[in-house]
């Protein structure tokens, strides 16, 4: 007996154009993960939360690996215990 997996159906939705801010090493690297996964920041992010709103992991041992060598070439020293206690800079 021979199993197929069968792809999964792609889902439509619909998308907006949003206007975000977001810490500036932060999104240098988002931008070099998305250009790095061939994908678009808004697929990234996207991707990220829907992962995170289930409790799941979103990035494999090797991307977790590429995302520390981007956050040291953009001396991104952020971490979660500080996502609470961002200010701008005035």
């Amino acid at each position: 007996m021979v199993h197929t997996r069968e792809k999964p159906r792609r889902k439509s939705i619909e998308r907006v154009q949003t206007g975000v801010r977001i810490e500036k090493r932060l999104l240098k690297v988002l931008k070099a993960l998305a250009a790095e996964k061939e994908m678009s920041l808004g697929d990234l992010l996207e991707g990220v939360c829907l992962h995170a709103f289930e409790g799941k992991q979103p990035f494999s041992p090797k991307t977790r690996e590429l995302i520390a060598e981007f956050k040291t070439l953009y001396a991104l020293d952020l971490t979660a215990a500080d996502s609470h206690r961002l200010k701008d800079r005035r």
